[in-house]
């Protein structure tokens, strides 16, 4: 793979991720009943990003729970032979609540319906949004985002890297080719 372009900076995703907060904090006319679910990997640290933000402006920190969708996913067979299962983790009750589904970017769609039908299975959510913070296109599924951190228009050879200081050695998203 080669560097086709860095997309963000650190500072421009923290920006992004302060925006997003704003707009979840202003739809849900506040965040009493707001929870996120982060979806695994880099969904996690960032629904605690969202979550933080949303204490500097609200006073209120949502809960913060990790959602595993390995088993919903309807392309199991072609990505292993033997999945690594990981754990859900929601200590909370989402039954009434209005859910934000993160991940770090959104492309077919397809891990979007995953993280849907793992919700439901842990409760009955008032309602379900999902923020994310890169959306480049290529829908398969009629599945859009409520809160975007950018739009990035890519082609289907190239590859998005959501790259988080804890999971990374950097705090960026970048662009890649294959070759």
């Amino acid at each position: 793979m080669r560097l086709r372009a860095s997309l963000m900076t650190e500072d421009e995703m923290k920006r992004a991720l302060k925006r997003m907060a704003h707009q979840i904090a202003e739809k849900n006319k506040g965040c009493d009943s707001v929870v996120f679910l982060g979806i695994r990997r880099r969904g996690i640290p960032l629904a605690h990003i969202l979550s933080k933000n949303i204490f500097a402006i609200e006073g209120i920190e949502p809960p913060v729970g990790t959602l595993d969708i390995t088993f919903y996913r309807d392309d199991l067979e072609e990505k292993s032979s033997v999945p690594i299962l990981n754990k859900t983790d929601v200590k909370f009750d989402i039954t009434g609540k209005d859910v934000i589904l993160v991940d770090d970017v959104l492309y077919t769609g397809r891990t979007a319906r995953a993280a849907l039908d793992a919700t439901m299975n842990i409760g009955r959510p008032a309602t379900v949004q999902l923020a994310v913070l890169i959306d480049r296109g290529h829908r398969e599924l009629p599945i859009r985002a409520d809160y975007v951190g950018k739009n990035v228009p890519t082609s289907k050879d190239e590859i998005v890297s959501v790259c988080i200081e804890g999971y990374d050695n950097e705090t960026c998203v970048n662009l890649y080719i294959e070759e």
